[in-house]
């Protein structure tokens, strides 16, 4: 029987796979095609004190080997989730992990709180936000930013707190120890790399945006060394993401030190990618005479 439960700040995973937030909506879409429970994860989409509108139309355009999006974190804001995709998700054996944005200090602390009266297991916090007291810089892009929202939450959280930091940094190391030593829980990368598109023979941007965050195969190598980089900076667990498609894109995420790994848009083209990979880790790991999945984690 190989053993594929792993431990993310204190909540027991059955198996080290996560949806990656915004590429899963809150799980419905997806409760379709196969059962939630056999995930290790359901990482929600960003949630806000308030709806979020999000970016203009258009809003996504593929790459090659990726896509780019600016969709702006639209979401119905904390009490319409609380009331309708909490309760869903409740039905399904197992952990939910919350991802909280905001564009204040103030308001990534309101989501907090509320989420403290709910049966929640872990808070991501997406710290690309921009910080519109800062003039638009994102949050995940200054140590000292960081470390303060960091610090701020960890006083009021009733959850263990993931910091999702951003790729579009100098050196993703010391944004890492920024979040330890504020008093992090975990941390959460890669979140996507900006990036652009134009057309051509429109001339003009694809995006009504102009920029957009990267996803897919194509920032899987960037993933890898970041999080090789941040898990060798920082004695907290690390989840990895960025560009996963298969169950090898996992394990190698894990042997550069990630204790779970989140799949985002392998599910656009394939709902099943999540199980797909669970299974491939699987056959992985009986092939390669590997017993227990913690084997594989920072074997690098």
């Amino acid at each position: 029987m190989r053993k594929m439960s792993v431990n993310v700040a204190g909540a027991a995973l059955k198996n080290p796979i996560v949806t990656a937030s915004g590429t899963f909506g809150q799980g419905e879409e997806y409760a379709r095609f196969f059962d939630l429970s056999e995930l290790g994860a359901v990482v929600t989409k960003g949630v806000a004190m308030v709806p979020w509108g999000g970016n203009p139309v258009p809003r996504v355009c593929e790459t090659p080997s990726g896509m780019l999006n600016a969709i702006g974190l639209q979401n119905p804001g904390i009490e319409e989730f609380c009331k309708k995709d909490l309760p869903f998700l409740r039905n399904y054996d197992t952990k939910i992990i919350v991802n909280v944005c905001g564009h204040t200090e103030r308001e990534y602390e309101e989501v907090v709180e509320r989420l403290s009266e709910e049966a929640v297991d872990l808070l991501e916090i997406n710290v690309s936000c921009p910080n519109v007291k800062e003039g638009g810089m994102a949050f995940g892009q200054d140590p000292k930013m960081l470390s303060n929202v960091t610090k701020r939450l960890k006083r009021i959280a009733k959850q263990p707190i993931i910091m999702k930091l951003s790729p579009n940094v100098t050196n993703i190391a010391d944004m890492a120890k920024a979040a330890e030593e504020a008093g992090a829980d975990a941390v959460s990368l890669i979140n996507t790399l900006t990036g652009m598109k134009i057309d051509i023979r429109r001339r003009c941007f694809f995006l009504a945006n102009r920029t957009g965050g990267l996803s897919g195969p194509a920032i899987h190598p960037v993933a890898v060394r970041m999080v090789y980089e941040a898990a060798h900076a920082v004695d907290i667990p690390v989840i990895g993401m960025g560009g996963v498609v298969t169950g090898e894109d996992a394990i190698e995420l894990m042997m550069a030190g990630a204790s779970a790994v989140a799949v985002g848009t392998a599910s656009f083209r394939n709902p099943y990618a999540c199980i797909d990979i669970i299974r491939e880790i699987e056959g992985f790991m009986e092939r390669e005479g590997v017993s227990d999945i913690r084997e594989l984690i920072r074997v690098v």
